[in-house]
């Protein structure tokens, strides 16, 4: 004869007891992306200290290996930048010079946004409910991404890192940066802008201790259509991490001052 078993069902009791001590068991896992930190206002925290792991600050487009700069995959979206054609031409006559020309690796200006973002070495985030401020290792550089006052000043004013306002949208932090002036490059490779460059940043945290970045591009003197760039920003979580310096200018003054 086939013997057949049923399995003993679980005493209704014994099931609400089981509830009732270790709701974690049976909570639901939370819809939607991984947990966030949050702020007091509820925003993601975005505070830290933050760096990139590519090579874009030599690049931002797909290149091989040359002496002294690694290969890299870009961070352009398609991987074309839209010149006009007299752009172009200026941008293949920047790269023949570029170890003249580029502002940060041969004069130690500032880089600009969204280039020191992604300039290889790290930044800190500070962030309240009206300002979001921002230091970078490079030169002792920072910026304010205004929350509370959301309109650029009247008129055009020259800054190298140009006028951040921000807003949320969800949960990302959109910031628009505008003002610049016509010196830096987005890479050392000479791709450049023009006085009149908009930027569009985008923060938004993966999880813990990955924020995706993006950013576009606009600027109608030298481009023919506003173009993305994508990075992912991460976490540094050693103990005691903090900004370090890097005062390229001072170098060549070593020896005047040991």
């Amino acid at each position: 004869m086939k013997q057949t078993f049923s399995r003993p069902k679980t005493p209704a009791w014994l099931l609400a007891a089981a509830i009732a001590c270790c709701p974690l068991l049976f909570a639901e896992a939370p819809a939607g992306s991984p947990a966030i930190p949050r702020a007091a206002d509820g925003k993601p925290d975005l505070s830290g200290i933050w760096q990139v792991l590519n090579p874009a600050n030599w690049d931002i487009q797909d290149h091989q290996a040359q002496p002294g700069v690694p290969a890299g995959q870009g961070i352009v979206e398609g991987n074309e930048i839209p010149y006009q054609p007299w752009a172009l031409a200026k941008k293949k006559e920047n790269y023949e010079k570029r170890e003249q020309l580029d502002t940060v690796t041969a004069k130690c200006y500032l880089p600009g946004v969204p280039r020191i973002n992604y300039l290889g070495l790290p930044f800190q985030i500070f962030q309240d409910s009206k300002v979001i401020t921002v230091l970078y290792e490079y030169a002792h550089a920072n910026r304010d991404i205004y929350l509370s006052n959301a309109e650029h000043p009247k008129g055009h004013i020259d800054w190298w890192m140009g006028d951040s306002r921000g807003h949320w949208e969800g949960d990302t932090l959109v910031a628009d940066v505008i003002d610049f002036n016509d010196q830096t490059w987005f890479d050392h490779a000479g791709n450049f802008h023009s006085d009149q460059l908009h930027v569009v940043e985008k923060y938004t945290l993966a999880d813990h201790d990955h924020m995706n970045y993006q950013v576009t591009i606009e600027d109608p003197k030298v481009f023919t259509r506003p173009w993305n760039m994508n990075v992912v920003l991460y976490r540094r979580t050693e103990k005691n991490v903090q900004l370090l310096e890097y005062e390229c200018y001072a170098f060549p003054l070593e020896k005047y001052y040991p």
